[in-house]
């Protein structure tokens, strides 16, 4: 157990709270969700993973645990509460009540906000604000019987500081954040905790695909070299087993956090100035 525990980077107790848990993945079959899948299935939890029905959804069932029942995937769209229940029928099927859930599915479409359309919007909030609430509602009543269960919730340090660029993502996940914290509250005499998780940028497909649209301003403003998927998934496992209400898995995002809270000002003071010589830096090539 302890080499386990050694390969993993979990500590003792982190590897006992998640070992035989049922855990509901929603977005487990790539990016963040993907890393968490693994860490949680190298851990010992019985996890299923409800995601779209896609290649990387369909690879899962190569997957050394898919052969042993601990690992099951199912298709489902989170903006589809119909679709929810019906995977979380045929996972409670497989794996019994479920005792933790963990939401990672999400969007991001970086774009200037006149470029955007009302569509883009209407999506961000389907996906990462209401695919949320979807999986939380129905898995709710389990949850709720279950020994120290957990939700858990990614949002993003984009949902702490709304950047230029992020008018569809930032929204949606300042969205999360709240919903979490009115959980936290309401669930907490029950037993359920909730957590809250706010990555900076992360090294996956997701963010590589935001390239296409990302705005001059938003990739200034990042700065720092994304994080690895691996990194967030540990810290989340880490923070909900221990009942933390926020994790940030960035020592950098951390004190953006604290000066976001400490200097809402100075922030604002920071960003604009970021902005604008980046914009005196475009005007030129926009002339010729």
């Amino acid at each position: 157990m302890k080499d386990i525990q050694r390969s993993l980077g979990l500590p003792a107790d982190v590897t006992q709270y998640w070992a035989g848990r049922h855990v509901v993945i929603t977005g487990g079959s790539s990016g963040i969700g993907l890393e968490v899948t693994r860490l949680a299935l190298a851990a010992g939890a019985r996890v299923s993973v409800l995601a779209l029905a896609d290649p990387a959804l369909a690879g899962l069932a190569s997957h050394p645990e898919a052969a042993t029942g601990r690992l099951a995937a199912f298709a489902a769209d989170v903006t589809q509460q119909h679709e929810i229940q019906a995977a979380l029928e045929l996972a409670r099927d497989h794996h019994g009540r479920i005792a933790a859930v963990i939401a990672c599915a999400g969007i991001a479409k970086p774009g200037y906000f006149q470029r955007l359309e009302i569509r883009d919007f209407e999506k961000h909030m389907a996906v990462n604000y209401f695919g949320a609430l979807h999986v939380i509602r129905d898995a709710l009543p389990d949850l709720q019987a279950a020994e120290r269960a957990s939700i858990t919730v990614i949002s993003s340090m984009a949902g702490v500081l709304p950047c230029f660029g992020y008018g569809a993502y930032s929204p949606s996940k300042f969205a999360v954040r709240a919903l979490c914290e009115v959980l936290r509250q309401e669930l907490k005499p029950t037993g359920v905790g909730v957590t809250v998780v706010l990555p900076p940028d992360v090294d996956t497909p997701q963010l590589a695909a935001e390239a296409a649209t990302k705005p001059a301003e938003l990739v200034a403003l990042s700065g720092t070299a994304p994080i690895t998927a691996e990194a967030v998934a540990r810290a989340l496992l880490i923070g909900a087993a221990r009942g933390r209400a926020t994790v940030v898995p960035s020592p950098a995002a951390r004190i953006v956090q604290w000066l976001v809270g400490a200097a809402p000002r100075a922030t604002a003071y920071l960003m604009d100035t970021i902005i604008a010589r980046t914009q005196r830096e475009l005007a030129p090539a926009a002339r010729t």
